[in-house]
């Protein structure tokens, strides 16, 4: 069912033509990004489509129906502006990208112990916030 999003003339043109120009902007160039992601390993898609959301909301109603009604994208990205919810084979590729990413670091990088661990926990601590995102579905 697609989602119609309603936003009023006066209040987008109360914005200002500039402002709603820099975030159409920035929206675009998010889902360029987004859209570079698909080709490239562990860049993420759907964050940077997540991102260029509320741009779009700024910006152009259509363009946030068009990214809401995606085939692709829009499951997640409406499932994330609901509830805040990742759904579990994305928690799973995302652990998986950021440990095959730490492992690539450490290889060939071999840096000293401060930074390896500093990295390590970096990394841990956006995977815990990860795994306890709810799911789509989930109770509340």
């Amino acid at each position: 069912m697609p989602i119609s999003v309603e936003a009023s003339t006066d209040e987008l043109v109360r914005r200002g033509r500039a402002a709603r120009a820099g975030w159409l902007v920035l929206g675009l160039a998010l889902v360029g990004i987004g859209f570079i992601g698909i080709f490239v390993p562990l860049l993420p898609t759907t964050s940077f489509m997540i991102l260029a959301l509320p741009c779009f909301a700024r910006s152009s109603p259509r363009l946030e129906a068009w990214l809401l009604n995606h085939p692709r994208f829009g499951p997640g990205v409406r499932a994330w502006r609901a509830h805040g919810s990742v759904p579990r084979h994305a928690k799973i590729a995302a652990c998986i990208g950021m440990a095959l990413g730490y492992s690539l670091f450490w290889l060939h990088v071999r840096p000293g112990p401060l930074l390896t661990c500093t990295v390590a926990a970096f990394m841990l601590y956006w995977a815990i916030w990860i795994v306890r995102r709810p799911e789509p579905g989930a109770p509340q």
